[in-house]
């Protein structure tokens, strides 16, 4: 008896009818979470071309021939935040910092993986306690000694920013070098290459698809980011979350149509690269998988 139910669970398990009706659940439920976490984008990007004074009576209805406004909120949104002047600003630092982040972390990861002391291992574990440390908790101290540095530009915040990515970026490399054999460094020195050589030669191509994970996660986190450049920088240098701030005004004069506007205008940017990005990591993944 207990052999046939045995069976039949594993008939029912087994049971191709039963795997395609649980792929469809899957499908249905995905879909349904993908719609949910793209309404909010297309509510923003529908009244964008709606007149501010009919977002707030009629914020989910489409643009019909009363409420349609053309291009007029972007213009009217990019003349009163200076957004291009923002744009260029926030991809200066963008890039900056990403590099940054990338490269010394990746480097920072590679020998705190291959020498094996305590100094090493205090540093991992600094690094790790680092990424749970929230940033209000240190936004104070920080504003405090960026002023006494002088780091309230945009070559300033770039270190500012490699301090708080450092951990996570780090600690995703770390876990990527590890899976690397030794073998391949040794050869390299065999033939001659010096420990840079070895980095850049080496370590490094393999390293790609994490190293464009890692600079997607940055990109985006510093991109939208609107806490710490309010803190460090002038206010008369907004960034791109800066100056969309700006567009609220006083009470009861927030022009909602520019804002939706800029707000589409500095998604886009993040979402192309994104997307363009994203096909490396999973050629990447492949080509390891295929290797490995």
């Amino acid at each position: 008896m207990l052999k046939k139910r045995k069976q039949n669970k594993n008939e029912i398990i087994e049971n191709p009818a039963v795997s395609k009706g649980t792929g469809i659940v899957i499908t249905i439920v995905m879909t349904l979470l993908a719609v949910a976490f793209l309404f909010p984008i297309f509510l923003v990007l529908m009244n964008s071309f709606k007149n501010k004074l009919y977002i707030s009576d009629a914020p989910f209805a489409l643009p019909n021939s009363d409420t349609f406004s053309g291009m007029y909120n972007y213009v009217n949104g990019i003349q009163k935040t200076g957004l291009l002047v923002a744009a260029g600003r926030s991809a200066f630092i963008t890039i900056c910092s990403v590099i940054v982040i990338v490269l010394l972390t990746s480097m920072a990861a590679w020998w705190i993986t291959r020498v094996t002391c305590k100094l090493s291992t205090v540093l991992y574990y600094l690094f790790v306690f680092a990424m749970i440390v929230p940033f209000q908790m240190v936004m104070f101290t920080l504003s405090k000694v960026t002023d006494f540095l002088h780091l309230g530009n945009m070559f300033g915040i770039i270190p500012v920013y490699l301090g708080f990515g450092a951990g996570l970026s780090l600690f995703m490399f770390c876990g990527f070098i590890k899976a690397i054999p030794i073998s391949l460094e040794e050869a390299a020195t065999i033939d001659g290459c010096t420990p840079v050589q070895t980095y850049f030669k080496v370590i490094v191509p393999m390293l790609r698809p994490t190293m464009i994970t890692v600079a997607i996660l940055n990109a985006m986190w510093i991109w939208n980011d609107y806490l710490l450049p309010t803190l460090v920088l002038d206010s008369e240098k907004p960034t791109i979350p800066m100056a969309v701030q700006y567009l609220r005004g006083g009470y009861g004069s927030i022009d909602m149509g520019a804002m939706m506007a800029m707000l589409v205008l500095a998604i886009l940017p993040i979402i192309v690269f994104y997307l363009t990005c994203q096909k490396y990591i999973i050629k990447g993944v492949a080509a390891g998988a295929v290797k490995g």
